[in-house]
């Protein structure tokens, strides 16, 4: 994919698809619940998809048209070993998810993936597993993953490494596991596994102490199904967002975006850069915060962001990263470790196409360091992606800006976005 310069700024109303994170769990929720689900605006990407196949696989009954997703779910028991091995692709939402999910089944399932997913850590789930007397077998860590489905028994875990997928993936096992399990989190993430399951009515209770969050499971209650309405996806505006702030005369206005406090960071991290985004219509929806979201191009400040802010937003640094490079100064950013382990090391990707762009930037440890300019000469216009469709997305912002740009792999952004291009041109921009 080609990314041109675009000269007249962006204007109008790009429609955002729905909430990736709450979509997988719009299917795998519902899969094991009692009762008929219907799902407005899910997400309908090559991740998601992956994930509604696997319960496809395991003889849920799943209806799709145009508009929604019909789940017939029979009971927190009720899936049948998979047919096939359980292919997830490139998602390690998931791959994660369902490793806690199949822990406690009566039945031997495998997991692969893509070369991506194949490299990610899993150990970060399979070993509080095991602590709850998991039968799993990976391959040094990796995918693929065997679960000998296994009689659970429920513990206290503690997760000291801020992931929603690990927190999901136990609670999921929780679900079918005797007793009271408690999981202790230390560090914020994203709480959709916990809204949803409130509203599907689990036994699940919530304790703050400190800076500590322990979430309590009793297992073994069965799940009503409600029918879901998906928010549109914050992680994916974000890269509209940070194009209209960054090319003059730009005026967009988004609708139904989720902005869950567990995963604002980005918009926190633009307000004080000075982003004029305006929050309209405020509201709930199945029990998140949505609203719709006005954006006009603005004149940034460069900022440091903590690494406390990384645990709200580590998906989208490297939208913000481009941000930070038309700022009138510095920025940095800290604690960016999660970054080396995600679909890719992003981490050495933003700083490799940003050097590539012309932008002074650096790495120190697990720090961002962006130098902004005036005016940058692209020094080589082959943007390494390692299919990882954020730095896509990311890096098409960045040609709006300064000039073509080659995204090598952009079929990636199929993973979360298959319309991208299509709403960024309709608005303006130059994507070929």
């Amino acid at each position: 994919m080609i990314s041109n310069k675009i000269t007249n700024g962006l204007i109008g109303n790009p429609i955002i698809p729905g909430d990736k994170s709450i979509s997988h769990r719009s299917i795998i929720i519902p899969s094991i619940s009692n009762g008929i689900t219907e799902i407005n605006n899910i997400l309908k990407s090559e991740d998601v998809y992956h994930t509604l196949n696997a319960f496809k696989n395991m003889g849920v009954e799943i209806e799709e048209n145009k508009d929604k997703v019909i789940i017939f779910g029979k009971g927190l028991t009720s899936l049948n070993k998979p047919q096939t091995e359980i292919y997830l692709g490139n998602s390690g939402t998931s791959a994660r998810l369902l490793t806690g999910l199949l822990a406690s089944q009566k039945f031997v399932s495998k997991l692969t993936g893509d070369k991506s997913l194949s490299s990610r850590p899993m150990r970060r789930i399979t070993e509080p597993l095991l602590k709850m007397n998991a039968s799993i077998e990976t391959s040094n860590g990796n995918l693929p993953i065997i679960i000998k489905g296994n009689k659970l028994n429920n513990t206290i875990i503690d997760i000291t490494i801020p992931s929603a997928q690990i927190k999901s993936g136990l609670l999921l096992a929780a679900l079918n596991t005797h007793g009271l399990s408690k999981i202790v989190e230390h560090n914020i993430s994203r709480d959709h596994t916990e809204i949803m399951l409130e509203a599907f009515d689990a036994d699940i209770g919530i304790e703050k102490i400190d800076n500590k969050k322990i979430i309590s499971i009793n297992g073994k209650k069965e799940l009503k199904s409600v029918n879901i309405d998906v928010p549109s996806d914050l992680s994916s505006s974000s890269f509209f967002i940070v194009a209209a702030l960054v090319n003059k005369n730009s005026h967009l206005k988004m609708s139904n975006i989720n902005v869950n406090p567990t995963r604002n960071g980005i918009l926190l991290a633009l307000k004080k850069m000075g982003a004029k985004i305006n929050f309209l219509n405020k509201r709930q929806i199945n029990k998140e915060e949505i609203c719709d979201i006005e954006v006009f191009y603005s004149n940034l400040n460069g900022c440091e962001l903590g690494p406390e802010i990384a645990k709200l937003m580590i998906d989208e640094y490297p939208i913000l990263s481009v941000a930070a490079c038309f700022a009138n100064s510095p920025s940095i950013f800290r604690g960016l470790s999660e970054l080396r382990v995600k679909e890719s090391d992003r981490l050495k990707l933003i700083t490799t196409n940003l050097e590539r762009c012309g932008v002074n930037c650096k790495v120190e440890e697990d720090d961002l360091y962006i130098y902004p300019s005036d005016q940058y000469e692209i020094n080589n216009n082959s943007i390494q992606t390692d299919y990882d469709h954020r730095i896509a997305m990311a890096f098409s912002v960045m040609g709006s800006k300064i000039g073509e740009l080659n995204i090598l792999d952009s079929d990636s952004i199929n993973t979360s976005f298959p319309s991208f291009i299509e709403e960024f041109n309709k608005i303006g921009g130059k994507l070929s």
